[in-house]
């Protein structure tokens, strides 16, 4: 298992502490991404960054991971108001000890949140069944999301620019998913990543009208159920803050990263309840074809993402990342159909 630095391991092992936080806390429940350990108090939540370096992504030094922090608070209020409550010092006290915004010197910071209810997240209620009794909720974000993107300003990005980062995201995958020590079924990718390509040659007009119709905003980035609550007003949670190019995009290729996810998890009509909620909110419907496309363009890019988790050294269950990167897969069929015609 990779080493953590001394003050990482000696951060973690304070920030688990209930003693920790000036506010009554009887637990403290931690979750560990590649990039954040995440300290679930009993009424707030404090998030604190790696100091890791991927391609797109630098939280190398403090200064780096404070901007980013200030950054992901700036960049939520919009989709969750009142949950990301600011940025605070982890300091070093004069006796040598760690306090969360204390008096001494700052040595790292952290995210500070309002505890949202593990059950009212929208992954919890799809693989809780409860889909058709929360429909009002539920439709209730949906309406929220699209009127987040009916108020986004048109991004500066040109049609080639678009179409020239779909095209690196497509070529990106094969050759991240075709790695051999992966595993993963070639034929079944070269087909997807064929299609792909295919389609962005022969429809380029389709892409480019989406630009110039305006369409293109900093939309969330990660639209995923696990980032959508359901607690009194909706809250939409971890915007991307780390790198604006992964939230310039169509909202076609989110909604459609959503309904993937929803449909991997079971129940594809939540998906589409967004998807309704967004036309009837902004009027701009998608072509169903674009839909497609995203669709495999995104089961594509998890994929990646899943077969990536498989070289981190501290992974401790390699066969649920292999077996999600398969699934991905298996969800989306090339949209060869598409190239020569059709809506």
């Amino acid at each position: 298992m990779k080493a953590r630095e001394p003050l990482t391991t000696e951060a973690v092992s304070f920030l688990c502490r209930s003693d920790a936080y000036s506010e009554p806390t009887r637990e403290v429940s931690v979750v560990e991404t590649h990039m954040s350990w995440v300290f679930l108090a009993d009424a707030h939540v404090y998030k604190l960054k790696k100091a890791v370096r991927h391609e797109g992504l630098d939280f190398s030094t403090p200064e780096l991971r404070r901007f980013n922090c200030l950054e992901e608070v700036r960049l939520n209020q919009q989709l969750a108001p009142g949950v990301y409550l600011g940025v605070v010092a982890l300091t070093r006290e004069a006796d040598g000890g760690l306090a969360i915004g204390g008096q001494g010197i700052p040595v790292d910071w952290l995210v500070h949140m309002r505890r949202l209810p593990q059950d009212r997240n929208l992954e919890a209620i799809i693989r809780g069944g409860r889909t058709w009794m929360d429909e009002p909720a539920i439709r209730g974000a949906a309406r929220h999301l699209a009127r987040f993107y009916r108020a986004a300003a048109p991004a500066a990005v040109t049609a080639l620019e678009q179409r020239a980062r779909l095209e690196a995201g497509v070529g990106g995958d094969l050759e991240a998913l075709s790695a051999p020590r992966y595993g993963l079924p070639l034929d079944r990718i070269e087909a997807l990543v064929g299609a792909e390509r295919a389609f962005l040659a022969r429809r380029a007009g389709l892409f480019d009208e989406r630009v110039l119709a305006g369409r293109i905003v900093e939309g969330h980035g990660d639209l995923r159920p696990e980032h959508i609550w359901l607690d009194g007003e909706p809250a939409i949670i971890d915007r991307l803050e780390f790198d604006r190019t992964l939230r310039v995009l169509d909202p076609a290729d989110e909604l459609a990263f959503l309904v993937l996810e929803c449909d991997r998890l079971g129940a594809p009509h939540v998906g589409e309840w967004f998807l309704e909620a967004y036309i009837q909110e902004t009027g701009d419907e998608p072509p169903a074809a674009l839909l497609r496309f995203y669709r495999v363009y995104r089961a594509l890019r998890r994929a990646t993402l899943s077969a990536r988790h498989l070289d981190d050294p501290t992974v401790t269950d390699p066969d649920r990342f292999a077996a999600r990167a398969r699934r991905y897969l298996e969800l989306v069929e090339p949209v060869t159909a598409d190239v020569e015609g059709g809506s």
